[in-house]
């Protein structure tokens, strides 16, 4: 062996040692966040049983109804690697960053940053690429924050990437996003191309997002890094105990008549009812019963307002009446009316409506000829948060130990109202007035 062979061997040798210990390095710490077998360590948000489907090496969605899967617990500093495929030309889904557990109000997207995982094909059929593109942009969706670095959308919310990397349906594509203090570093296909900062929340949930057609994603590891110390206010919300009693995709779970189907359909990510002639038995019931719970429910009017006169409610509980006597009426532009029934009872009914007072009052304890009269003022709104017409909003309902609390949009609008004589436990309902609505996000604990 020649000292020239020699030196060449060794050579050799010590790149292959300094090769798999660099492999070896970066492997170190890596968890795999998907067994091969089943969903184990994932929690369906917002979506059907069968939106997400283990398969043999690959988690399948569906993309049916659109919404989100996500992770057991919460995550602050890690390095998430996939790889991810379309069957569809211009197919579309997402990872989520720092997601909460629930969506976002009157949509199917958790607030959080999303680090979008789009097809080419969808960058032809669908726009601009000013707005977008389909190699890798990441953005705050839904409330988040984050300062986006350059290549920037025209929006000036979105980093682009610097270079176009990803591969068209049906092939496979390979993330690396590392997520480090509030930042996003994503490198596709083996090179870094796009950069997110000041990321708010920066400590969350890991989502994966069914958005309209059939998507895979494969080889899912995560190696956690030291915490930077993300405080409550830099965490997403947790909305820990939380069940969804809408799957977007079907009425499973609520009593419908024969004829309800007339009236109440599925939508993606809300319920609709259709407007129509008042009536018995068109109300949408949840088939279980419930006890004491928090219940969350977004709602819209989806109907053109039209001007209406409609008679005040003094913040004394009493309706207003003018020097005559008579009820005193406002016009407003009126959009309809609904509400949520409590434990199957009409007389608990959080009310859905353009009074000036604002929706969250209870009729049914308010106007009761056996409640006291100082009594009446707790069942009126405190304030009117409702968000303008046609807009969604959120309820927050309490029913705890005989009070009832109501928050509107984040705003407390009912304080601990005694609700007496309501049965033990009974159903959640959704009522049809007559007019057309819709309902979607509902979640509810039980206490």
């Amino acid at each position: 062996m020649t000292p020239r062979f020699i030196a060449t061997l060794l050579a050799t040798a010590a790149f292959t040692a300094s090769f798999l210990s660099a492999q070896d390095a970066d492997t170190e710490g890596f968890v795999s966040l998907y067994n091969g077998k089943d969903l184990t360590g994932w929690v369906p948000c917002n979506v059907a049983t069968d939106t997400f489907q283990a398969k043999d090496g690959y988690i399948m969605t569906t993309g049916i109804p659109t919404g989100v899967m996500r992770t057991e617990r919460v995550y602050e500093n890690f390095i998430i690697e996939l790889e991810w495929r379309h069957l569809k030309e211009a197919g579309n889904a997402g990872l989520f960053i720092w997601g909460e557990s629930i969506p976002a109000p009157g949509v199917p997207f958790s607030r959080g940053i999303e680090v979008q995982i789009l097809d080419p094909g969808y960058e032809k059929n669908k726009g601009a690429k000013e707005w977008f593109t389909s190699h890798g942009d990441i953005f705050p969706i839904w409330g988040a924050t984050m300062t986006p670095v350059d290549p920037v959308a025209k929006s000036g919310k979105r980093s682009f990437p610097k270079e176009d990397r990803v591969k068209p349906s049906p092939e496979w594509n390979h993330y690396r996003a590392v997520c480090n203090n509030g930042e996003i570093r994503l490198s596709v296909n083996g090179k870094e191309v796009t950069v997110g900062k000041d990321c708010w929340p920066r400590k969350g949930y890991i989502c994966l997002e069914s958005e309209g057609s059939e998507a895979h994603f494969r080889n899912i590891r995560i190696k956690e890094l030291p915490s930077t110390g993300a405080t409550a206010e830099q965490t997403a919300r947790e909305f820990a105990g939380f069940k969804q009693l809408f799957d977007g995709k079907t009425l499973k779970g609520w009593a419908t008549p024969d004829d309800l189907d007339k009236w109440w359909s599925a939508h993606g990510a809300f319920f609709h009812v259709k407007e129509g002639k008042l009536g018995k038995g068109k109300d949408l019931w949840t088939e279980k019963s419930f006890k004491d719970f928090q219940l969350i429910v977004d709602w819209r009017m989806s109907k053109k307002p039209e001007p209406k006169k409609l008679v005040l409610i003094a913040p004394d509980g009493n309706e207003a009446l003018n020097p005559d006597g008579t009820k005193q009426t406002a016009e407003v532009m009126d959009a309809g009316d609904s509400g949520i029934f409590l434990r199957g009872t009409k007389k608990a009914q959080i009310n859905i409506f353009c009074r000036p007072c604002g929706s969250g009052e209870v009729n049914g304890f308010r106007m009761a000829k056996d409640t006291p009269a100082d009594l009446r003022k707790l069942y009126v709104p405190k304030e009117k948060a409702d968000n303008k017409l046609g807009s969604w909003n959120r309820f927050v309902i309490t029913l705890q130990k005989g009070k009832l609390s109501v928050e509107l949009n984040e705003k407390l609008v009912i304080d601990q109202a005694p609700v007496p004589g309501l049965p033990e436990k009974g159903p959640i309902g959704l009522q049809h007035y007559g007019d057309e609505m819709q309902f979607g996000n509902i979640f509810i604990k039980e206490l």
